[in-house]
């Protein structure tokens, strides 16, 4: 399969990782999820990033899971997450993906080494370079302590490194920004639900998002109004899932995530250590939105 910018617009869902009862990789789960987001409309799936719990997987258990993923898609493109810290790693684990049918990657910024402007830039250059395959860069600063100006993406633009970004922050100038400089150029894509209409009305040709893994449809819904300019109606939309949304990231995702699916009838397992399962605090708010959640019977 062949993917270019135009290729990334409407919801690509940022899917969990499902574990049996022994913490094992729960395949028949996650073929099962993966059919059910293809079915309510993503335009594809993006496994194994933050949400998907990368760094607590094995080199095998990715390749897999990327296999799974392609298997179970229908011919939609899969873009797994390669989080790895440094360029070996990340080239090998592309290389993996991409052996298993995966359409593209969605590399993440390089962090803990973190370096200049021009050192990003030309890490993906290289990067690109070296495996040919059509790349989704990844910011997510509050993770990596590394952000990415608007003249670096013009640069990569320009470079033909990346065809597009999920932009994960709240730091909006630099996202109208970066969409006046490189918007006609790269597809630039929502990481962050509460700013999914915004950045859509924006400019953004959709969003990789998370909670989709539990609704799906009620995200397709918010796209299409703030894509046909009723931004007003897809923020109305959006305070429907607030509460949800903050009981959902009250602590470090995928825990809570899995637990409310778990609650509305989707068991996907715990979470790998270092991660462990939510508060009795965060249980009980994630009770307590569970009937008000959009799922896709109320979307009917």
């Amino acid at each position: 399969m062949t993917i270019d910018k135009s290729s990334l617009e409407g919801l690509f869902t940022a899917i969990v990782t499902p574990f049996d009862a022994d913490g094992a990789v729960d395949y028949p789960a996650l073929q099962a999820l993966v059919g059910r987001q293809i079915a309510a409309g993503a335009s594809g799936i993006v496994p194994i990033g933050g949400t998907g719990e990368y760094p607590t997987l094995t080199r095998g258990e990715r390749a897999g899971i990327v296999s799974a993923c392609v298997e179970a898609a229908g011919g939609k493109p899969v873009l797994p997450g390669v989080l790895a810290t440094g360029y070996g790693d990340a080239l090998e684990a592309g290389r993996d993906f991409t052996a298993a049918g995966a359409a593209g990657l969605m590399l993440v910024t390089p962090f803990y080494a973190v370096g200049p402007q021009e050192g990003m830039r030309a890490y993906f250059a290289r990067y690109r370079e070296a495996i040919d395959v059509p790349l989704m860069a990844y910011e997510i600063p509050r993770r990596t302590n590394a952000a990415l100006t608007a003249e670096t993406y013009a640069g990569m633009a320009e470079d033909g490194s990346i065809i597009g970004m999920k932009y994960s922050s709240y730091d909006m100038p630099t996202f109208l920004a970066v969409l006046r400089e490189v918007g006609d150029k790269l597809a630039v894509l929502s990481g962050e639900e509460p700013l999914f209409a915004t950045h859509v009305a924006a400019g953004a040709t959709g969003g990789v998002l998370a909670s989709a893994s539990l609704f799906p449809t009620f995200w397709l819904e918010v796209f299409r109004k703030a894509r046909s300019g009723d931004l007003r109606g897809a923020l109305e939309m959006q305070y429907r899932v607030d509460a949800a949304l903050a009981a959902i990231y009250r602590e470090t995702n995928p825990g809570p995530l899995k637990q409310i699916m778990k609650m509305a009838g989707h068991d996907m397992g715990g979470v790998r250590l270092p991660l462990t399962e939510p508060s009795a605090e965060t249980m009980a708010m994630l009770s307590a939105v569970l009937p008000d959640l959009p799922l896709e019977t109320e979307l009917a």
